[in-house]
């Protein structure tokens, strides 16, 4: 039997390769069909449904009239290039050269597939969180490394550090952290980043962090592991614009990490999109630039929108863990009677008129038993809305 075709390995990776080999579409392709199909309120998709501020849209806007329309520097603009270096400075005193140390991408997950194939052998093993977004699981194994995970169980979804400990050996090339995480909302604590540094110290692994959710956490300020003792040189930090400035359709991301790393990654990533929104990067760069209350802001807003909607999914009867940080909530569907929660997904359109996804999407198949009735639900839409679906989703519990 031959090997496997890169584009199946990217698949199986992703858990969209059915057994008969044909490709099976995403978990929010088919949800966010299911929801325009019904009329139901779309929670499972992870986008806002408000525009972002005034300020970085009208700087695209005027980028496309002074005809900022054609190919960007393939590192970046500069104007956002230094802008990256002056928030991380900002925020959390790291220092960088912007033209030798940052690197602009498309969103942050070109960023993600450019480190993994840039640094990561075939063999070579890679350790993220599970659950995990699907991106990471289909990049490792497009680029033939092995996918091995540590569990973040409910109802707090952090790691048991042993486990941590034991996943992480002389055969791992990368740890690749996401905190905010995406898809439980859980936000790592100092001491679990710090184990990270000490494990990846022992065993010469790079770090990579996906920290696009940086600015939305809602009971202490997001603490970078590039900030951490030791950290800094190991350390590739990934970010992007669209979930702080609510233009996820931009794509606009980048990444920060030593000039060697950096050049390595280029080495990558201009063969991929080449470049990418020569007229939304400046905007990008005025949104960074934007004051503190901004930022503040819009972690309180977010927290306010959670509570809306975790009110509306206890009465219904479930069980909620109340996310830290991030865009989504993780209810628990066993209270109710349902222990498959992509059952209770096709369904919860015609029960309540609302949209989920459920967790085992995030999960690798033999896995998914521990996962079985968790659904996560996006709170990054308007209050609206959310009210709506809260009362909606509470009628469920009356049933």
């Amino acid at each position: 039997m031959s090997a496997p075709a890169p584009w199946q390995r990217a698949a199986a990776g992703a858990g969209l390769l059915a057994a008969d080999g044909t490709v099976a579409a995403t978990i929010f392709a088919e949800m966010s069909a299911l929801a325009q199909r019904t009329g139901a309120i779309n929670l499972g998709q992870g986008f806002p449904d408000e525009d972002g501020p005034a300020e970085v849209l009208d700087a695209a806007r005027r980028a496309i009239s002074d005809g900022v329309n054609q190919y960007p520097p393939g590192r970046g603009m500069p104007v956002l290039l230094e802008a990256i270096a002056a928030h991380q400075q900002r925020f959390y005193g790291i220092r960088l050269d912007p033209q030798r140390e940052v690197l602009v991408t498309a969103g942050a997950t070109e960023a993600i597939a450019a480190v993994i194939l840039a640094f990561v052998r075939a063999g070579d093993e890679v350790v993220t969180f599970e659950p995990f977004y699907d991106s990471y699981g289909a990049t490792i194994a497009l680029a033939g490394g092995t996918h091995v995970t540590v569990p973040l169980l409910a109802p707090d979804f952090q790691p048991d550090l042993d486990r941590l400990r034991d996943a992480v050996t002389d055969r791992t090339r990368v740890i690749l952290v996401n905190t905010p995480h995406n898809p439980t909302g859980a936000v790592l604590p100092r001491a679990t980043l710090e184990l990270i540094v000490e494990l990846a110290e022992r065993h010469d692994a790079l770090i990579v962090t996906d920290e696009v959710y940086e600015h939305l956490t809602f009971e202490a300020p997001h603490v970078p592991i590039a900030t951490l003792p030791g950290a800094l040189d190991r350390t590739i930090s990934i970010s992007s614009g669209g979930k702080t400035f609510n233009t996820t359709g931009w794509k606009i991301g980048w990444v920060s990490a030593s000039a060697a790393n950096i050049t390595a990654i280029l080495a990558v990533k201009q063969f991929l999109t080449y470049v990418n929104g020569a007229p939304f990067q400046p905007a990008i760069a005025v949104g960074l630039g934007l004051p503190d209350a901004f930022f503040t802001g819009i972690a309180a807003t977010l927290a306010a929108k959670r509570d809306v909607l975790s009110a509306g999914l206890v009465a219904a009867g479930f069980t909620v863990s109340q996310p830290a940080g991030g865009y989504f909530v993780v209810a628990d569907a066993a209270p109710l009677g349902f222990d498959d929660g992509a059952e209770l997904c096709r369904r919860l359109p015609e029960l309540a008129g609302v949209v989920a996804v459920p967790i085992t999407a995030f999960v690798h198949e033999e896995r998914r038993a521990g996962y079985s009735s968790l659904l996560r639900f996006a709170y990054c839409k308007k209050f609206e809305l959310l009210e709506r679906a809260a009362g909606q989703l509470a009628g469920l519990g009356a049933r």
